[in-house]
């Protein structure tokens, strides 16, 4: 791959580092050479921007040539937009908050090159803007009224450069591109290249650690390349080919906005941004599916003026659910008028919408795990001891017990059950997903689709074990090869 830095003039580039080419922009947008050359990744670094500019156009057709370049056109425009600077403020208000709380001073200007700050407190703050606004070099600035407040990020030319950071440019420039090259080296025998989202502190994680090297083993034997990578890593996401997110989904959170960037970049996405937007919902899968006839527990969407409802149409005790619960977090049974009206009042302080749904006991629910609509396992979770969920929590929100699992083969499941399952993953997508279902007889309802399913090393895996991971990672590579290769030509 080559690494192609894009400046105004060449003569007057003052920055030499090893192993990447300094090519105008003239010469880019002009000479045939560099549109014939795939393997290019792009570094703009004209001086201006602006709309039907140079830099512009350098951008534009580095886009459409494949190059992916740093900027894109969406960083160009997101870099001139007041809502979005403000939206960011407000989302990386703690870490400001925590970095600057130390000046003294009412303004604070950061420069940020190739995602590092000269002075290492700030270097976390920088990766952080760099990986919302991937441009090789950014000047942030920020002011303190009550509290400190992101004003504005823009693009550094070089002669905006103090003379004394020039050598710090070189060296995270250096480091910057070493690291990619490094990628490019090791991947000769891999045909591709997998990123794995994942946090090693999550405490319940939708893959144990002996499962993520089933992945990788899985990966490895049809070609693809696993890398491990966290939150820090969205810079990089242009270097992959596929991304599989192994972290716990929400939409307010940084694996939507990683689904989303990979989605934007061409990159096949498990979880796709849609399919998280969908499951991550219980507000939305509730009206879906019952649009579409598929059998649910009665259940009804609360709103303030609605409540009374719940009583006559459901009584005691039904089931409340927050619209984003995960992990059976934000999912209450309340069994008294009292302990309802306090729930309900509490939910609807977090979310205009919630669900209600009629309480079913059984003894476990089923789970069916589909992926690119084909059924791959089937499992029982038990109620854990003395409770009436799969997971019981203690206060704090944190597991105290877990009901056993029961994993068989899809054969083995009724036939309701995963036809089912199917029928309502299918409303939501190709990608992976587990659907929670309960069977009263011969009739099943479904509780849940679920994106980002859990697959355990010793759970979900018991019956087909490693075959498992291999044809999820089969996915993975024939979706990649439809889009290296696009549609047959007959």
């Amino acid at each position: 791959m080559s690494i192609l830095l894009v400046v105004n003039n060449p003569k007057s580039w003052p920055l030499h580092i090893p192993g990447v080419v300094v090519t105008s922009a003239r010469a880019y947008l002009s000479d045939p050479a560099y549109s014939e050359d795939r393997s290019a990744k792009v570094f703009n670094l004209c001086r201006s921007y602006s709309y039907q500019s140079t830099g512009y156009y350098v951008s534009l057709l580095a886009a459409a040539r494949g190059h992916k370049p740093l900027p894109d056109i969406n960083t160009i425009q997101d870099l001139k937009s007041q809502h979005v600077i403000r939206t960011l403020s407000e989302e990386m208000e703690e870490q400001i908050q925590h970095a600057l709380k130390h000046l003294q001073s009412r303004s604070f200007t950061l420069s940020i090159y190739f995602g590092r700050n000269i002075a290492k407190r700030y270097e976390n703050l920088s990766l952080r803007l760099f990986n919302l606004f991937q441009a090789p070099m950014l000047r942030a600035q920020f002011t303190k009224g009550k509290t400190w407040q992101l004003q504005s990020v823009r693009t550094i030319a070089v002669s905006d450069i103090p003379e004394n950071h020039r050598a710090f440019v070189i060296e995270a420039a250096s480091n910057y591109f070493a690291g990619r090259n490094r990628r490019v080296r090791r991947r000769a025998a891999p045909r591709f290249d997998l990123a794995v989202l994942h946090n090693s502190e999550e405490t319940e994680p939708p893959s144990n650690a002996r499962a993520l090297k089933r992945f990788q083993k899985a990966a490895e034997a049809v070609g693809l390349d696993f890398e491990l990578i966290t939150r820090n890593d969205l810079h990089r996401l242009a270097e992959f080919d596929a991304l599989f997110i192994r972290e716990t989904t929400a939409v307010n959170h940084h694996t939507f906005r990683f689904a989303q960037r990979a989605a934007a970049e061409g990159l096949v996405v498990i979880d796709d941004p849609n399919s998280i937007l969908k499951c991550t919902n219980k507000v939305y899968l509730a009206e879906l599916l019952t649009r579409h006839s598929v059998a649910i527990p009665k259940t009804l969407i609360i709103h303030r003026s609605n409540i009374d409802t719940i009583l006559k149409s459901l009584g005691l005790p039904c089931v409340l659910k927050q619209p984003d619960g995960a992990f059976s977090m934000g999912v209450l049974k309340v069994e008294t008028e009292e302990e309802l009206t306090h729930q309900v009042s509490r939910l609807l302080s977090k979310s205009d919408l919630i669900v209600a749904q009629e309480y079913i006991p059984t003894g476990f629910d089923w789970r069916v795990g589909i992926c690119d609509r084909r059924p791959l396992f089937v499992c029982r979770y038990h109620m854990a001891e003395e409770h009436w969920q799969t997971i019981k929590r203690d206060q704090s929100g944190n597991t105290s017990s877990e009901g056993r699992t029961d994993t068989l083969s899809v054969g083995e499941a009724p036939d309701e059950v995963v036809k089912t399952a199917l029928k309502a993953a299918n409303l939501i997508g190709d990608g992976l997903y587990g659907v929670d279902l309960k069977q009263i007889g011969n009739k099943c309802v479904v509780l849940e689709v679920n994106d980002n399913p859990n697959i355990d090393a010793g759970a979900e895996d018991a019956v087909l074990k490693d075959a498992l991971y291999r044809e999820i990672m089969g996915v993975f590579l024939k979706r990649i090869e439809a889009r290296k290769l696009g549609p047959a030509v007959v």
